[in-house]
């Protein structure tokens, strides 16, 4: 698969025009309707004129290949991480109404016990043992403190997945860095959870879900120097860059290198 030829299907073509004569000729052809730039992306000529221009250091530093792959494999973590966002967002949302209005809740519980048993019944499911039924009728049990001390609890964690969501989304190193901080905090939680309480498939596919992101972010990202951290991050962004390319061609004849004192990947 063509990640470059993906990327532009999604996003559109970025071209740049440097100011540099010798390099700004090399990204550009005549076309029948007027002049072709070569994108950044997938160094395809594309009519219409550059979406914008500069010195050749100022061009922005376009993801491509590999590094695309990567930017969609974090986005589906991303998803991943809004929906449980979602989730404890509305559970953190159930515990406040339920403090609020515990009586009401209660008695609404109470009117549909008898329904939820015989459901029950007929899901072959024994009522006595229902973790979830025990589980409700402990929760009227608690006092209202505890019960406010869950919900804050509860919001803060979605407040944290959602940040996790949006870093890897955005792709930016602060959100891998958050990610890979964040789901560590809880591995040895969930670890324990599994080990001493129950080993569900639930708890073991989340599990897995979290040490693959950690892993992934400390190898392919470079994170905390590994594989030479960001410097080495930059390098291979530079190394697959088209002007980098362009610059270093012997149809440019002498023409320098750009020296990027700043780097933006798009």
């Amino acid at each position: 698969m063509d990640w470059n030829l993906f990327g532009c299907a999604r996003r559109g073509h970025v071209t740049y025009a440097p100011d540099e004569p010798a390099l700004r000729d090399r990204l550009m052809a005549p076309a029948a309707d007027g002049t072709a730039w070569r994108c950044l992306r997938c160094g395809a000529f594309v009519t219409g004129g550059p979406h914008r221009s500069g010195p050749a250091a100022a061009a922005p530093l376009v993801r491509r290949g590999k590094e695309l792959r990567s930017e969609l494999i974090l986005r589906v973590f991303a998803v991943e991480r809004f929906f449980r966002f979602v989730i404890i967002g509305l559970a953190a949302y159930g515990v406040w109404r339920f403090t609020s209005d515990r009586a009401g809740i209660e008695r609404a519980y109470n009117n549909a016990l008898p329904a939820i048993r015989a459901l029950y019944r007929d899901l072959g499911f024994d009522v006595h043992h229902s973790r979830l039924l025990g589980l409700i009728q402990h929760s009227f049990m608690l006092t209202p403190r505890t019960l406010t001390y869950l919900a804050i609890g509860l919001a803060g964690y979605a407040v944290i997945e959602l940040v996790e969501s949006i870093g890897l989304w955005l792709g930016q190193r602060w959100g891998e860095y958050f990610a890979m901080v964040a789901t560590s905090i809880f591995l040895p939680y969930e670890i324990y959870d599994l080990v001493a309480v129950k080993v569900t498939w639930l708890r073991v596919a989340a599990l897995v879900i979290n040490l693959l992101l950690v892993i992934y972010l400390v190898w392919a990202k470079r994170l905390f120097g590994i594989r030479g951290g960001k410097t080495a991050c930059q390098a291979r962004l530079r190394s697959e860059s088209v002007i980098e390319a362009a610059a270093e061609s012997p149809h440019t004849g002498t023409f320098p290198r750009p020296r990027r004192k700043a780097l933006s990947p798009s």
